[in-house]
């Protein structure tokens, strides 16, 4: 038996009043996963632990059956292992972000969505101004920095505090004075920056600053295959999964054309896991778009990216014999604009059948398979 898991990052949402009091997933056009529905089963999953916070980090960490409560270290190493960057027993490695920040205010957790070239550029400058930090240059605006003979501090997601003053969500800690050193030091490098410049002369956010959060130690997982027996591999466009499958000793498949956006190319992603299939027992489908329409607010958005995620549920349908699940990490509402904690709907064609005729957080309240910890889940689709 061959098993796909879709994972639509932060799909999940709230009735909105715009949308009719439907929410996004039960507003757009989602013939595929209906069909998984009418064909299938559904239920709800709890995907954040108590204690920890509602992170695309421990939700896809406890899907995959990695219990955060013994394997979490952190976001920022499982990014680092992803980048192929060694880190030593000591170091604590951080999630970096570009922001923009304005009169004391996070406007923007990704500058604008900046582009790699143009972080790379800003980070290089920066690096030289601090030689004892490293600082790497990810994807867009997700980097990393590390702090040799680190201690950590307690952080917070700059996507959790979008139209917030920062003051009161700055890192606290042993390596606080140096880290807020780093990002003092970023506003000074990349105020004049040509990147920046070019950047507001494109009528396009800068990047004001940087914005370390989730450091942690290097983790040590399990391997899957010696877990559940069977080779398993993960398609996504960011370090954070790509991380995870590392640790886990998965495949890691590169798509090109996946961006890890709202631009992301969906049909090569349907195209390579089922090609990727065909070698493997376990494929995590991972697409990062809705997660980024709700980040961003976008109403329109957030329905498009969700009716792009049916269009590669339904290749997957056309051509694989197997059991294939959907669902997304966390929700990501869009009038909050962040992660929450709430269980997420999930649809599984293969594993019995209920009475449920479309895809929805509502519909799946009350679906044959109930609600379960992510930790399970699995266990539960391999039995």
């Amino acid at each position: 038996m061959k098993y796909i898991v879709i994972l639509a990052d932060g799909m999940a949402d709230e009735p909105l009043e715009q949308l009719g009091g439907k929410t996004p997933l039960e507003y757009a056009k989602t013939p595929s996963m209906d069909r998984m529905a009418k064909n299938g089963a559904c239920g709800m999953l709890r995907t954040i632990p108590e204690d920890f916070e509602a992170g695309s980090d421990i939700a896809n960490m406890a899907i995959l059956g990695y219990s955060p409560r013994k394997y979490y270290t952190g976001r920022g190493p499982l990014e680092a292992v992803s980048m192929g960057i060694e880190i030593a027993a000591d170091d604590v490695a951080y999630r970096c972000n570009l922001v923009t920040v304005e009169n004391g205010i996070m406007v923007d957790f990704s500058a604008g969505h900046i582009s790699s070239p143009e972080g790379t550029s800003l980070l290089a400058s920066l690096q030289q101004e601090i030689p004892e930090i490293l600082v790497r240059a990810g994807i867009s605006y997700r980097n990393l920095l590390v702090v040799h003979h680190g201690s950590g501090v307690v952080s917070t997601p700059p996507h959790d505090i979008v139209g917030r003053e920062i003051a009161g969500y700055l890192p606290e800690g042993d390596d606080a004075p140096l880290l807020l050193r780093c990002i003092e030091k970023s506003r000074e490098v990349f105020t004049d920056h040509p990147v920046n410049d070019a950047r507001r002369r494109a009528g396009q956010r800068p990047a004001t600053c940087i914005w370390p959060w989730s450091g942690g130690r290097k983790p040590v997982f399990p391997p899957f295959e010696e877990k559940y027996g069977k080779k398993g591999g993960v398609i996504s466009a960011v370090d954070l999964l790509n991380g995870i499958a590392r640790c886990a000793g998965m495949e890691i498949i590169t798509v090109p054309g996946a961006t890890g956006y709202l631009d992301t190319d969906y049909t090569a992603k349907g195209r390579y896991a089922l090609e990727a299939i065909r070698r493997l027992d376990f494929l995590y489908l991972h697409i990062e778009a809705p997660d980024e329409a709700g980040h961003l607010g976008n109403i329109e958005e957030k329905v498009r990216a969700i009716e792009r995620v049916d269009s590669v549920v339904g290749m997957i349908l056309e051509e694989f014999d197997g059991v294939l699940a959907v669902l997304p990490d966390h929700p990501t509402p869009i009038n909050v604009r962040t992660h929450t904690r709430d269980p997420v709907p999930f649809v599984v064609l293969g594993k019995g059948k209920d009475t449920t005729e479309h895809f929805s957080e509502r519909e799946a309240r009350s679906g044959l398979f109930g609600t379960t910890n992510a930790e399970d889940f699995l266990n539960f689709l391999f039995s």
